[in-house]
């Protein structure tokens, strides 16, 4: 199931039994799907039920948990342990604007939170997907462009929080946490 025709845009593939299946959302007011069998089965097939009337939900989420991030007086309040942990889990799931604001969230969060309020590490899907982005960008150095928006989120992100873990002491920990054996080879070998 896709928003997109070419099934590009918020995939979400199922196969299995019914347990395997998760509630998701989908952007917009079309949905497209594509159901293949592998004729291993009798069954007739699967069935699923479309909602509508979430409109907004997310986008909802996140402009409360900005406005709370934002006032000092309530952080001391917040589980930002908890709250970083979904954070982190979000940028690693959606795409597009929804990627772009869950790391928003989790610069905010940087930001504001204190040593051992945040788990760095679960930021390592996150740093593989910018190293992968940043190694693209230098095998295409005859044509120098304009980052992309998530590249530039990225970058934003693993520059602040490097800035803040140097300030709390803890750089060497927070890098080698990030980082493959093999990445801290090449980077010496280099």
């Amino acid at each position: 199931m896709s928003s997109s025709s070419d099934f590009q845009q918020d995939r979400h593939s199922f196969s299995g039994s019914p347990q395997k299946w998760n509630d998701f959302e989908l952007p917009g007011d079309t949905l497209y799907y594509r159901f293949t069998s592998d004729m291993s089965n009798t069954e007739w097939g699967y069935k699923f039920t479309v909602t509508a009337g979430h409109l907004g939900r997310f986008q909802t989420g996140f402009e409360i948990l900005k406005q709370m991030l934002s006032e000092e007086r309530v952080v001391p309040h917040l589980p930002l342990a908890k709250i970083w942990e979904w954070q982190v889990g979000v940028a690693c799931r959606q795409t597009g604007h929804q990627r772009l604001k869950a790391i928003h969230l989790l610069l905010k969060i940087v930001q504001c939170s204190t040593q051992g309020d945040c788990d760095l590490t679960l930021l390592k899907p996150l740093w593989q997907l910018f190293t992968h982005m940043e190694n693209n960008l230098c095998h295409d150095v005859a044509k120098p462009g304009i980052l992309l928006p998530l590249h530039r989120a990225l970058a934003e992100l693993f520059f602040v929080t490097e800035n803040r873990v140097t300030e709390l002491g803890s750089l060497q920990e927070y890098l080698l946490a990030l980082n493959t054996e093999d990445h801290l080879h090449r980077c010496t070998a280099q």
